[in-house]
């Protein structure tokens, strides 16, 4: 009998491995301010991503996929909790947990009340770049959310080689400068010198350590966000003089809200033509080096014989201005600080394009689903599962983001893009036809020919903002105004 129940115990355990072993790993990365201006997969031949565009090739590529918000923390923390900024009231530069409370799990966290181990290397909840990296610190983590967490500290714009500051230097006069802008390091020594290195081998290292157990294993890649830094070499593909900025049109700002003109531009940061072609040399010698650690990691995975049981999803918290309408970095509701890279590979499946809307938010609700875990069904994303099974399908009808606090809004059709300035929009509209105009050069807010499309994409707005709203939060929007 003893041996008996020996045999039944074995049996249970054996079972239970095999299941966990069936369990698929989850490998998330995500770049920092990645515009799909700079990916050759989305149709740029300048830049050189030969991995990202081979992992797009094995993938589901989500073409109209967008951020919820132009800014790190807040697009970090909408699509780590599955809300809405509008819904969570979440602006600023926090992990989300300060305002979602302590019982609704984020994504990862979902997953290690599920059995997973989870580990984030380097920023997925916001991080202050360069300063968090220079400092090797946590930035505006949640703790919860993970079983390991790993920092990876980096020179930045202290690193040893040629510098160039490009943004409020005319006469050129200062080589570098921290904080939040566009300074250029071509930097002297090898990829591990700098954070994103390090983060592709602790990335590889945490792969080998726990291929045996499911995982989520979360891989923040910092660059291409300024400062524009990575090993002299990877700027050799891209010399300044033969970079072509972007296409201008005359008194392009004249038709734009006074809201709708970005925080930084050519003329406040007082760039010339040299330092814009600089600036964007820079930032594709970035993504460049991105790019390269990227392909660390993915090798790792492969050498470990884990693809076949891996969902791989590669994105960015929202996009960057690289010159268009003299716009630079984020913040803006434009089309290039929106629109953001999406791929997500899963196993067994074969590669496809799916043209349907879809919104970073909609990524916790899908990994679950892959992954056969319930989850809280007042998140507010749609799952796309559906759409990596028929590509033709459609989950979504338009797209949505907003910014400067919660008091900007887009909504983004086939055809359209609107953006309104304040809920009453007192500050403004902004009105595209996108077939026709899709780099935003025409405002037809003001054309009385477009008033009947305008009405009907104020009523859409209103819409969504009341769905937004309506959710498990009982947060009170008119004292929070």
């Amino acid at each position: 009998m003893k041996s008996i129940l020996i045999l039944i115990a074995s049996l249970i355990s054996i079972c239970s491995i095999a299941q966990e072993k069936q369990k698929p790993n989850i490998l998330f990365i995500i770049s920092d301010d990645l515009t799909t201006t700079a990916i050759g997969a989305y149709g740029n031949p300048i830049p050189k991503t030969p991995v990202i565009d081979q992992l797009a090739k094995e993938s589901t590529v989500f073409t109209h996929a967008y951020t919820q918000y132009p800014v790190c923390g807040p697009s970090r923390a909408s699509f780590m909790f599955g809300y809405y900024p509008n819904a969570t009231q979440t602006y600023g530069y926090v992990s989300g947990r300060e305002n979602v409370g302590p019982d609704r799990p984020s994504l990862t966290e979902l997953f290690k009340q599920n059995g997973y181990f989870t580990a984030r290397v380097s920023k997925i909840y916001h991080m202050g770049v360069p300063g968090d990296i220079e400092k090797g610190s946590d930035g505006q983590d949640d703790p919860a959310s993970w079983t390991e967490r790993f920092n990876s500290q980096g020179p930045e714009w202290k690193a040893a080689g040629k510098a160039e500051l490009v943004q409020n230097n005319p006469d050129g006069s200062i080589e570098r400068k921290g904080g939040n802008v566009m300074t250029i390091v071509q930097a002297d020594g090898d990829d591990l010198v700098h954070s994103d290195g390090k983060t592709a081998e602790k990335a590889s290292e945490l792969i080998r350590t726990h291929k045996d157990k499911p995982f989520f294993l979360a891989v923040g890649f910092v660059r291409p966000h300024v400062p524009f830094v990575a090993p002299a070499g990877y700027f050799d593909p891209f010399p300044f003089a033969k970079i072509k900025a972007p296409e201008q049109v005359e008194n392009d700002w004249a038709d734009i809200p006074e809201r709708g003109i970005n925080y930084v531009t050519s003329v406040n940061a007082e760039m010339n033509q040299e330092q814009k072609q600089k600036a964007i040399a820079a930032y594709y010698a970035s993504v460049t080096y991105m790019d390269a650690q990227v392909g660390k990691v993915l090798k790792t995975l492969k050498d470990e014989g884990l693809e076949d049981n891996t969902i791989i999803v590669f994105t960015s918290d929202h996009g960057f201005h690289l010159g268009e309408h003299e716009f630079w970095m984020k913040v803006s509701l434009h089309e290039e600080s929106v629109k953001v890279p999406m791929m997500i590979k899963v196993p067994g499946k074969n590669p496809a394009v799916v043209n349907s809307f879809t919104e970073l938010i909609d990524l916790y609700p899908t990994l679950a689903d892959l992954a056969s875990l319930d989850y809280p069904k007042a998140v507010q994303g749609k799952s796309l599962k559906s759409l990596i099974e028929n590509p033709n399908k459609k989950v979504r009808d338009m797209a949505f983001s907003v910014s400067q606090g919660g008091k900007s809004f887009l909504i983004r059709t086939e055809k359209w893009a609107y953006i309104q300035y304040n809920e009453d929009a007192s500050a403004g509209m902004e009105l595209f036809d996108m077939e026709n105009d899709p780099k935003q050069f025409h405002n037809l807010a003001a054309d009385p020919s477009h008033q009947k499309t305008l009405k009907d994409l104020q009523k859409k707005l209103a819409a969504k903002l009341a769905e937004v709203r309506k959710n498990d939060l009982g947060i009170d929007y008119e004292s929070s105004k």
